[in-house]
């Protein structure tokens, strides 16, 4: 029997405005979360951005919500302003499909907070969403109240943890009741969260949902050798191959950001440039107009690889590996959305070879690609030379017979003519090979 939202015990009017909205059949992971926490068991949810885990804790936590308490009732927390936006957003549109009346407000850093503690003395909402700091700040100003909350939400509580807001969110859960259902979603379970885990949740449910495929099968992995070429003339030859609907560049810090946006702008691209140094306004009006299509090029630290939602990403191209090979994942996963194709290049030199090869570990595979006469094509396997047996190789029958001829000499210094003669040998044979790749190149281009 298949399973459908109202296969849940959850309030027919959320049933309602679920199907109203069109969605119709629950994910995996909302079909193992929400039967338990409708049980009112607490959760430790590891399941990957883009599986639909808001609906997870939202559909659950709102069915069991009461009226006229005057209270809150329900917190969610969210490393980033933009992931507290999002949920805010998602949650707002079931609340108005479903014609619920629970108050809900949005508490992020940014936002004019003596005005937000002057509302709170009037009316606390039911359902509150934020950043871990913004909350705290409101709590310990005693604006609001979270004595009577029954329900928490940690979201992406890895980031939260990598981000430094774990004590945030310790000091608001140390305020709230010790009869607290608590449900934690993160990609990955750190070590250094499992004493929050083991503080506050009460013989937790786990829920394990690995990715159908570490990289989505819709989108195309490619890998660029760099060979000492400036990395900012790549990009830009790269990004107008194929004229790509929206394209996300990241990099790995904020100044790297800034340096790359500006030899682009100077190349006459119309780049947007998104990261943790920009102030909040400007970083939400720089979103604005990126959804608006008014920008078609983003360069971007790790901030937007989980912290942000762009739509219609067609390409991605990772100016820089990612230290933590985690995000290199999350980058990747910006394209290839709602069953569009997409295309990731990740671009590498010889420092990178080490990185290059723990990604393949974890099972993901690159397409070797090069540029040749402004086309994309075909190359070759990075590994060709390493994979060979230096022990079988075949010399000339040549240098076969002077090796001999100098072994048997023995005369002084024959070692370092042989070990001459063969490096010579070598880098001949290496000329001829890089001549036939050339070659193959100009081959395939023209086909």
């Amino acid at each position: 029997m298949e399973t459908t939202f109202a296969t849940f015990n959850l309030k027919d009017s959320l049933v309602a405005g679920l199907a109203k909205i069109h969605f119709t059949k629950p994910t995996p992971v909302q079909e193992q979360v929400i039967p338990i926490l409708l049980k009112g068991q607490d959760a430790i949810v590891q399941s990957q951005t883009g599986s639909g885990k808001t609906h997870a804790f939202l559909l659950p936590f709102f069915s069991q919500l009461k009226v006229n308490q005057d209270l809150p009732q329900l917190v969610i927390t969210s490393p980033s302003r933009e992931l507290a936006n999002q949920t805010y957003e998602l949650a707002k549109q079931l609340l108005e499909a479903s014609g619920e009346t629970f108050r809900m407000h949005l508490y992020v850093g940014g936002s004019d907070k003596e005005r937000q503690i002057e509302k709170l003395s009037h009316q606390q909402p039911d359902i509150v969403i934020g950043t871990p700091g913004r909350i705290l700040d409101l709590i310990s100003s005693s604006a609001l109240r979270v004595d009577q909350v029954r329900f928490l939400v940690i979201d992406e509580a890895d980031m939260t943890l990598d981000m430094g807001f774990l004590k945030d969110v310790d000091a608001i859960a140390s305020k709230m009741p010790e009869q607290l259902q608590t449900a934690v979603f993160s990609a990955t379970i750190p070590d250094k969260l499992q004493p929050f885990l083991r503080k506050y949740l009460n013989a937790p449910q786990q829920v394990k949902l690995a990715p159908k495929s570490v990289i989505n099968p819709n989108v195309q992995n490619w890998l660029f050798a760099t060979r000492g070429k400036n990395k900012a003339d790549l990009v830009a030859k790269l990004l107008t191959v194929g004229q790509p609907y929206l394209a996300l560049v990241f990099t790995n810090t904020k100044k790297t950001a800034d340096e790359l946006t500006a030899k682009l702008k100077s190349k006459g691209f119309k780049v947007a440039k998104i990261h943790g140094g920009l102030q909040p306004r400007e970083r939400k009006r720089i979103m604005k107009q990126v959804e608006n299509l008014e920008y078609q090029y983003v360069v971007a630290t790790d901030l937007a690889a989980r912290g942000i939602d762009i739509p219609g990403a067609s390409l991605v191209i990772n100016y820089e590996i990612p230290k933590d090979l985690e995000y290199f994942v999350h980058r990747v996963g910006r394209t290839g959305r709602n069953g569009l194709e997409g295309t990731a290049i990740t671009l590498y030199g010889p420092d990178d070879e080490h990185q290059v090869s723990e990604i393949e570990a974890l099972g993901i595979k690159f397409t070797p690609k090069a540029l040749a006469n402004g086309q994309i094509v075909d190359s070759y396997d990075r590994r060709r030379r390493t994979n060979r047996q230096a022990t079988k190789e075949k010399l000339d029958p040549k240098m076969v017979g002077m090796v001999k001829k100098q072994q048997r000499k023995h005369k002084p210094g024959y070692r370092n003519k042989i070990k001459k003669a063969l490096s010579e040998d070598r880098r001949a044979k290496r000329k001829i090979e890089n001549r036939q790749e050339q070659r193959a190149i100009r081959r395939s281009h023209k086909r």
